[in-house]
C-alpha cells in the first residue's frame, strides 16, 4: 500500500476531493437504489452497490495509469480520438441503444455494457481543441489556418450529440468556446460564432416549438420547457419530489439511509443524487459538495496557469470546466434552477462507463500536475549543474 501511495504524483488536493465524493457516492448510491434493487433484482441492493463499487475502483485505476502518461502522449493521441469519436457518435445516432427515451448508448458486446459515445467525443473534442490551440499559436489568429480547423470539428461533434443529448452538446460548446477564448482566438472570430449559435437555437426553438416531432426528442425538449415554466404538469413530478427531498432534509438532514423520497423520485442515484444528499445529510453537506467542485476548478486553473506548454495549459482547463459546468447544471436541476437536463453528478451518480470517462478526465489533469512537480525537481537540478560548469 505505502508503494502505491508512493507513485501517486499530482495535486494532491484534486486526489483528496475525488477520494471524499467517492465516498459520499457509494454512501448516497447505496441509499438510493432500494427502489431500483426492487424492481430489478428482487430487493438485492448489495448487486448495484457491489456493481457500483467495482466501477469507482476500477475508475480510480483509470485514473492512477492516465495520470502517469505524458501530455505528449495524448496531444498526438487527439487526432485519432477525434477520428474514432465522429464514426461513433454517427453510428449511435443511427442505431443506438434506446434508454430512457434517448438513443445516446452503443453496446460493448465482449461485456454486454452500454456506453454512451458522448462521454467519449467530449475527450476527444477537448484533446483536439488543446492540441490545435498549442500548434496554431502562431497563426492564432487567422480564420483559415487557425480558427476553421478548431471550429468546424467542433459544429460537427456537437451537431451529432445534439438531437439525442442537447444539454451536453451545449455544455461541450461552450467548453470549446473557453478553451477558444483562453487559447488566444480571435474575439471577432468567436463573438460571431456566439452570434450564430444564438441565432441557430432561437431558429431550432421556433421549430421545436411549433413542429416538436421535427426533431428527434423535440417534443422531450418543449415538455421540459413548459414544464418548468408552469411548475403544473404531472411530468413536473420528480422536481416536485426533489423540492420535497431538500425541504425535509433541513440543515443537519435525516441521517444516512433515512430518506425517504428515494422511494418516490424517479432516477434518485443519478439525476437527482443531490437531492437525495440534502436529505439525508442536510444543507452543510450541499455547501460542502459545491466547495469541492469549485475547488477542484480553482486547483485545475492552477495547474493550467502554471504549465510552460499550451496543450497541458488547454486540456487541464478544458477537462476540468466540462466537469465542474455539469457538475453545476446537475445541482441547479435538483434545486429547479433549470429546467430537467439529464446530466448525473460527476464522480457521486451512479454510472458505468461514465464514471471511466470521468475518472479518465481527472486523470488528465493530474498528468498536467505531474509534469509540473517533475519541471520544479528537475529546475534545482538543472541549476546546480550550470552553476558546477560554470565554477569549473
Amino acid at each position: 500500500m505505502k508503494n502505491i501511495l508512493t507513485k501517486i504524483q499530482g495535486d494532491k488536493a484534486i486526489w483528496i476531493i475525488v477520494v471524499l465524493l467517492s465516498i459520499l457516492s457509494i454512501l448516497a448510491v447505496y441509499s438510493s437504489i432500494v427502489t431500483l434493487a426492487y424492481k430489478y433484482k428482487s430487493g438485492d441492493t448489495e448487486y448495484y452497490l457491489l456493481r457500483h463499487f467495482f466501477f469507482i475502483v476500477s475508475g480510480f485505476v483509470l485514473m492512477f495509469f492516465t495520470h502517469k502518461v505524458s501530455s505528449g502522449f495524448y496531444s498526438r493521441f487527439a487526432v485519432i480520438a477525434m477520428i474514432v469519436a465522429v464514426p461513433l457518435l454517427f453510428i449511435t445516432l443511427i442505431s443506438g441503444s434506446n434508454i430512457n427515451e434517448a438513443s445516446r448508448w452503443l453496446k460493448i458486446p465482449v461485456i454486454d455494457q452500454t456506453f454512451q459515445t458522448s462521454d467519449f467525443a467530449k475527450i476527444a473534442l477537448i484533446l483536439y481543441v488543446a492540441r490545435t490551440l498549442s500548434v496554431k499559436q502562431n497563426e492564432i489568429k487567422d480564420f483559415k489556418t487557425a480558427f476553421l480547423p478548431i471550429i468546424v470539428p467542433v459544429v460537427i461533434v456537437c451537431v451529432l450529440i445534439l438531437p439525442a443529448n442537447f444539454s451536453t452538446a451545449a455544455m461541450l460548446f461552450t467548453t470549446c468556446l473557453v478553451l477558444m477564448f483562453v487559447g488566444r482566438i480571435s474575439y471577432k472570430h468567436i463573438l460571431s460564432v456566439i452570434a450564430s449559435g444564438i441565432i441557430a437555437v432561437f431558429i431550432l426553438g421556433v421549430i421545436i416549438w411549433n413542429f416538436p416531432n421535427f426533431i428527434h426528442r423535440g417534443a422531450t425538449w418543449k415538455a421540459r420547457i413548459e414544464n418548468y415554466i408552469d411548475g403544473k404538469s404531472e411530468v413536473n413530478y420528480q422536481v416536485e419530489q426533489a423540492k420535497i427531498a431538500i425541504a425535509t432534509g433541513g440543515i443537519m438532514g435525516k441521517g444516512p439511509g433515512k430518506s425517504t423520497q428515494r422511494n418516490f423520485l424517479p432516477h434518485p442515484y443519478s439525476d437527482f443524487i443531490y437531492a437525495i444528499i440534502i436529505e439525508e445529510y442536510g444543507l452543510w453537506m450541499a455547501v460542502l459538495v459545491v466547495l469541492l467542485y469549485l475547488i477542484l476548478l480553482y486547483r485545475a486553473i492552477r495547474i493550467a496557469t502554471k504549465c510552460q506548454k499550451i496543450f497541458p495549459s488547454m486540456l487541464a482547463l478544458g477537462c476540468s470546466f466540462i466537469l465542474v459546468f455539469q457538475a453545476m447544471i446537475n445541482m441547479a436541476v435538483a434545486v429547479n434552477l433549470v429546467p430537467v437536463t439529464g446530466q448525473p453528478l460527476p464522480l457521486v451518480s451512479m454510472g458505468g462507463t461514465s464514471i471511466w470517462f470521468t475518472s479518465i478526465a481527472i486523470g488528465m489533469i493530474l498528468s498536467a500536475s505531474t509534469e509540473l512537480e517533475k519541471a520544479k525537481t528537475q529546475k534545482p537540478i538543472q541549476e546546480k549543474k550550470r552553476m558546477t560548469v560554470q565554477t569549473v
